[in-house]
């Protein structure tokens, strides 16, 4: 587990949230860091909404839905609504056993449970080399990230005749898979990340390019799989706020601050378009992620903070292009 702080320089309240996480973790294994913000660039950076803010693995556990980077002090209130400078440490002490409880679910899961979340059973996205099978998925891949679009079979017909096989069948082998899916005409309707409907995560990628993505954690995987920044602009189904993610040069800014992914779990038996995608989204707080998940309970998952979900999609798209 991870702790970051967020203080402004000299913040009074820097120290007495510094003696409480110290209380609170009570032998529980944790990295414990201080971040000095000073102006409304590195809150926005950081996603600190006052000051002091208190990350566990990137989230904050006390985010309120609507608060916007800032380095005032930050005002915390008990369930009596008393005004605080910092979480006290009971507070504290149920979001670290909290974080804890969910990392070691995550570490009897992981990195199972990340390829997991768009299929395949744990196997990963990167189709073989034999076959043809990589060669016609990176075309694909690649038309997408060009166009927007997914490409006619007739343009990936060169791919599939290096391996002395036809694009029709080499799409075919892709789709049972499940490195993309095809429609009942045999025309492709997703190539994860990208999809060749709309959903609700619109992606714009420097240059211009504008493509759907399966769902969150495949928008998150984009710039990781193309090496460019890209602008993913997604709404909260619960609240309808616009959550936004921009990469600029391998960093990454989330607006707002609080927004986090709802990771559910699937079928490992079916292809992720009908098994999960539909069901990992952005949400603009944890407050409306635990909102969602009480409405669908027949939906198993958790909520992955911005450091969790930016891994995940690193982890499953950034080596799709690989050179075979």
């Amino acid at each position: 587990m991870r702790i970051t702080v967020l203080t402004v320089p000299e913040c009074p309240n820097g120290p007495v949230v510094r003696e409480r996480i110290a209380a609170a973790l009570e032998g529980l294994q944790a990295e414990v860091e201080l971040v000095e913000v000073s102006d409304h660039a590195g809150a926005e950076r950081t996603g600190m909404t006052g000051s002091p803010t208190v990350l566990i693995d990137g989230a904050d556990p006390f985010s309120q839905a609507g608060a916007a980077p800032s380095v005032s002090c930050r005002i915390y209130r008990d369930a009596e609504g008393k005004a605080d400078g910092a979480p006290s440490v009971d507070e504290l002490r149920r979001a670290f056993t909290e974080a804890a409880v969910a990392g070691a679910a995550a570490d009897d899961c992981c990195p199972v449970d990340a390829l997991d979340l768009v299929g395949r059973g744990g196997r990963g996205r990167l189709a073989p080399v034999e076959g043809g099978l990589r060669a016609v998925h990176q075309a694909v891949l690649r038309h997408f990230a060009a166009t927007g679009r997914a490409p006619d079979p007739n343009v990936l017909e060169p791919a599939a005749a290096r391996a002395g096989r036809s694009a029709s069948d080499v799409l075919a082998e892709l789709d049972r898979e499940d490195f993309l899916t095809l429609d009942e005409g045999g025309r492709i309707r997703a190539a994860y990340p990208f999809s060749a409907v709309p959903t609700p995560h619109r992606v714009t990628i420097d240059g211009g390019t504008q493509v759907w993505s399966m769902c969150a954690i495949d928008a998150l995987g984009i710039p990781a799989m193309l090496g460019r920044d890209v602008v993913i602009a997604s709404t909260d189904p619960v609240t309808g706020e616009s959550v936004t993610i921009s990469s600029d040069g391998g960093r990454t800014t989330w607006a707002p601050p609080s927004a986090v992914v709802f990771v559910a779990r699937g079928a490992l038996s079916g292809p992720a378009a009908s098994t999960c995608c539909g069901t990992l989204n952005f949400f603009a707080s944890r407050d409306s992620a635990e909102a969602w998940a009480g409405q669908h309970p027949d939906v198993p998952g958790r909520i992955a903070g911005r450091a969790e979900a930016e891994e995940a999609g690193r982890h499953i798209f950034g080596p799709l292009l690989t050179d075979a």
